[in-house]
């Protein structure tokens, strides 16, 4: 019973350290110790962008190795799975989330609202770039790839480009490098991706000792509010591409626990956008997750694709 468990992860500093803080708190939780196994995926070998690439790009090598029982289990981050169940596999876990909002690293220490007119700014998430447009901020906004160190290196580096970067706030803490963040973007500004700062820990659904021993590290209140956003998300799917955004906070209510989910669909060139919030409690995560996103569709968000003027 005390077998050294295998946890696939992507080689990226990032994927490491994410996967390293799962292994450590597993080997705390239940004394078992964990090893990381590098798993290359698609998305590592190419340049190409992520929008382009595809959903789950960073994800299917892990899940291959999964099931060809390379790996006893796999740390991804969870806004990279595609909203479809894999069958065969189960998410056993969802640590507790850190924080999904976005956040800025300018030069000189600037905000948002203080970079001039015309400065360059980096993305590479069409949500980003879309919402960016919306403000009106006279921004140029570029699309970038690459790890966050070298994201920011082209803010902060020797050979900067950029002014500024918009990241996943998540991803800079994590990788011990929140210090140089100039602003985190409040979602009325940047709402986030569906999922943003979460983890999945997924295995074989067969194999009931590690979906017992890895649910010690779930965080029911993370695992609702990642479930009506990306339930919103999976709605949205069939009949709408532009850029989607969501946001779960868990509050206290006068009945106990409640839900509180934004949603937005903004067209690609920032121009249009359809907002709307619904709330519910957390064992009805997925139906609010679901309804808001009917809402959105009935108030026009699936008018908004292909709007790049």
């Amino acid at each position: 019973m005390n077998a050294t468990l295998r946890l696939g992860t992507r080689g990226s500093a990032l994927a490491l350290a994410q996967s390293q803080l799962v292994a450590d708190a597993l080997t705390a939780a239940t004394g078992r110790p964990v090893e990381l196994v590098r798993i290359v995926t698609a998305g590592d070998r190419s340049a190409a962008p992520v929008a382009q690439l595809g959903v789950g790009v960073f994800v299917s090598a892990l899940r291959d190795a999964l099931i060809s029982n390379e790996i006893d289990f796999a740390v991804h981050s969870y806004k990279d799975l595609p909203t479809h169940p894999h069958p065969g596999l189960h998410i056993a876990a969802v640590p507790q989330r850190e924080d999904p909002r976005d956040a800025l690293i300018a030069r000189d220490g600037l905000t948002l609202t203080e970079l001039p007119a015309g400065s360059a700014i980096g993305t590479g998430a069409v949500r980003r770039i879309a919402q960016l447009h919306a403000l009106g901020l006279q921004l140029q906004v570029t699309p970038i790839r690459g790890n966050v160190d070298s994201r920011i290196a082209r803010v902060l580096g020797p050979e900067a480009d950029l002014d500024a970067v918009v990241l996943a706030r998540a991803g800079v803490a994590r990788l011990g490098r929140a210090a140089e963040i100039t602003e985190t973007l409040d979602p009325m500004l940047m709402l986030p991706a569906p999922a943003q700062g979460a983890l999945a820990i997924e295995c074989r659904s067969d194999d009931a000792d590690l979906v017992e021993l890895l649910a010690a590290l779930d965080h029911a209140p993370s695992r609702a509010a990642v479930t009506a956003e990306r339930a919103m998300l999976a709605t949205l799917e069939a009949g709408c591409s532009a850029p989607v955004a969501a946001h779960a906070e868990l509050a206290e209510g006068e009945q106990g626990d409640e839900i509180y989910l934004r949603g937005a669909v903004i067209s690609p060139d920032g121009a249009r956008a359809v907002r709307l919030s619904r709330t519910g409690t957390p064992a009805d995560a997925a139906e609010i997750g679901k309804a808001l996103a009917a809402d959105l569709l009935d108030a026009g968000a699936d008018t908004l694709m292909g709007s790049t003027e």
